[in-house]
């Protein structure tokens, strides 16, 4: 794919110059949702809230101009969050700015050798595995803060959540987690109600000012510089990076798939719209360079906020441009407000962006659906959980192509298929039929015949006895890979080992180059291959006959 292909086009923005109203009222209400969550984001990957702000603002403009979505809203967001936290315990901030910007090289590669369409090969229950996974990583995430403890100890989430709450349990501090579960309540209960209204962002700010009122001593965001930073280029030095191309690689994973998942679902919400893949990608990847260099983390396409952009009424990219330069006049007008909300409440909020993260639903209906479905879903959710978002989308689809293979394994039989001897008697005596019947065997060989298949029923046909003649019908094989030919070669070499004619019938062009490239056809060649099966049963009685006549 070419370059010129990912570029933005003149016809992205003309339906927005023509009546930008209802773009301008989305991204300012997709602003006030986003405030809060790019704070709370950013605090949790390490950097800090000005890193979350940065990264919606930088990264809002760029994947909006250069996006393949007209609807997609980017910025930071908690799987990323997820990811890039142990990032930053282990390499610092500049380990994270320079992650970022390895993986958004990594993401515009994969725009331009077309790789956009691959995601839509996911399995569903890797996916809902996948999304609950988060959703209970990210609630562990703000124990700490909900829970009012300043440093929770443990390498993975789950560990500083336990820890969090032991501490808690050992000396509880109820203002912190009476104003997480208040917060959270609000955001639940007013967005079922009135989900156009920005009730995390008023949430917020009422918790702002009760807990200034009220004296609490909860901790805050702190100071925030006001307006964004200078462009640099504080990232590790060269010797360093090797160490993170593991980790920029999956930071890209991750991007790429909650992106296009991202712009699948709001393509699916709006009417009318279909995003480009590859244009999305590349996108994303300007996005995750230009971000660091204002000291942003990285970016991927937020499905919470696209989903509110697409109900508020969003119809052209000017809605997520307008998202992020309302973010950009409160980092440069409201700074010093923002540095008095508490950690307890953008925890309540984060809290409960988890329980809106999940569709019930649909985890419900895809347990029901089969044992493995519901198998592949729970691993995917434990490993999510228990170890890193990759690996759990790695080990999810390693299980769900396994339960594929093993299920059209299963379609795969050897039928022996009977065998008409002429209703003449005159010519054909009762006891010759029957004869012919018992010495001539025709198999009807169905499905695929490959490695995981072949060895089950092939090794069946190497057993024939009492047969001077084994006609094999070949129309109907699915698929043929190199194992199963392998095996079919085995199998014909021992019957004609023991003198019994082997005969082909309706071999396809492709299985029959496969067969002759490792000498599975029959040993007389040509000769005993035939288009037709009626044309090979004839063939077998002429030489299963002459066989029985010189019998003692």
């Amino acid at each position: 794919m070419s370059v010129g292909e990912l570029l933005p086009r003149r016809s992205d923005w003309r339906p927005a110059l023509r009546a930008p109203g209802p773009d301008l009222l989305s991204g300012l209400i997709v602003a006030l949702v986003a405030l809060p969550l790019a704070l709370g984001f950013g605090i949790g990957s390490g950097l800090g809230a000005a890193a979350g702000l940065a990264t919606a603002i930088v990264a809002g403009v760029v994947a909006a101009v250069f996006g393949g979505s007209r609807l997609q809203v980017c910025g930071p967001t908690g799987a990323m969050t997820v990811v890039l936290a142990p990032i930053f315990h282990q390499h610092g901030a500049s380990g994270v700015l320079t992650v970022g910007l390895m993986a958004g090289l990594a993401l515009v590669m994969l725009a331009v050798i077309g790789a956009g369409r691959a995601v839509r090969y996911l399995p569903a229950p890797v996916l809902e595995g996948f999304t609950a996974g988060i959703a209970v990583v990210i609630a562990l995430q703000q124990f700490p803060a909900a829970l009012g403890i300043a440093h929770a100890e443990g390498d993975k989430v789950w560990q500083s959540a336990f820890d969090a709450l032991r501490r808690f349990i050992s000396q509880p501090h109820y203002p912190a987690l009476l104003t997480a579960l208040a917060v959270a309540a609000v955001v639940l209960i007013g967005g079922r109600y009135l989900p156009r209204l920005p009730f995390a962002l008023l949430a917020v700010a009422a918790a702002t000012v009760t807990v200034r009122l009220s004296g609490s001593d909860l901790r805050t965001i702190g100071a925030i510089p006001v307006g964004l930073p200078a462009p640099s280029l504080g990232f590790v030095h060269l010797d360093q990076m090797g160490a993170l191309i593991g980790p920029a690689l999956a930071v890209a994973a991750l991007a790429a798939l909650e992106s296009l998942l991202s712009a699948t679902a709001a393509d699916a919400m709006a009417v009318g719209t279909r995003h480009d893949p590859n244009r999305e990608l590349f996108g994303q990847g300007l996005a995750n360079i230009a971000a660091p260099l204002f000291g942003g983390v990285p970016a991927t396409g937020a499905i919470a906020r696209t989903a509110v952009n697409v109900r508020s009424g969003a119809r052209t990219r000017l809605a997520a441009l307008t998202h992020a330069v309302v973010l950009a006049a409160v980092i440069y007008l409201a700074a010093p407000l923002v540095a008095d909300i508490p950690l307890a409440a953008l925890a309540g909020v984060l809290l409960a962006t988890t329980v809106r993260m999940v569709e019930t639903a649909s985890v419900a209906a895809i347990a029901r659906a089969s044992k493995g479905d519901a198998a592949i879903m729970a691993v995917t959710f434990l490993v999510t959980v228990a170890l890193d978002l990759v690996s759990a989308v790695a080990v999810g689809v390693g299980i769900a192509v396994l339960l594929a293979v093993r299920a059209v394994a299963k379609e795969a039989r050897l039928q022996q298929i009977p065998i008409e001897a002429p209703t003449d008697d005159t010519e054909h005596p009762t006891e010759e039929r029957q004869l012919l019947n018992e010495r001539i065997i025709a198999y009807r060989i169905d499905g695929p015949v490959f490695f995981a298949a072949a060895h089950r029923f092939l090794l069946e046909l190497a057993e024939v006895s009492d047969a001077h003649v084994v006609v094999l019908r070949m129309s109907h094989i699915t698929a043929l890979d190199t194992t199963g030919a392998l095996v079919l070669k085995d199998a014909i070499g021992k019957l004609e080992h023991r003198g019994i004619t082997v005969l082909m019938s309706g071999l396809r062009a492709d299985h029959r180059r496969r067969l002759a490239a490792v000498g599975a056809l029959p040993a007389g060649g040509a000769d005993q291959l035939f288009e037709h099966t009626p044309d090979a049963v004839a063939h077998a009685r002429g030489v299963s006959l002459p066989m029985e006549e010189s019998l003692p």
